[in-house]
């Protein structure tokens, strides 16, 4: 896999993140604050076209914040 690939995937994931928060109806300082960590990282990994790398450790943290399974987070439109 190419790192334009992996590109792609953390864009996605950022996506995601996204689509779950505003399905929950929570702010991104909700968000980063339930899932402890800052607002400022939360909109880079949310930003469309930024692909912004997470530790398997936040995409833990964001998805007990959004009551979620973590691998939600990881489907893929491929």
């Amino acid at each position: 896999m190419k790192k334009e690939e992996h590109n792609a995937h953390y864009i996605a994931i950022g996506i995601r993140i996204s689509y779950f928060r505003k399905l929950r109806g929570l702010s991104q300082e909700q968000l980063a604050e339930r899932a402890g960590i800052s607002p400022g990282f939360l909109s880079q990994v949310e930003a469309p076209g930024m692909a912004v790398g997470i530790s398997l450790s936040t995409l833990f943290l964001i998805a007990e914040a959004l009551e979620i399974p973590p691998y939600k987070l990881l489907q893929f439109d491929d």
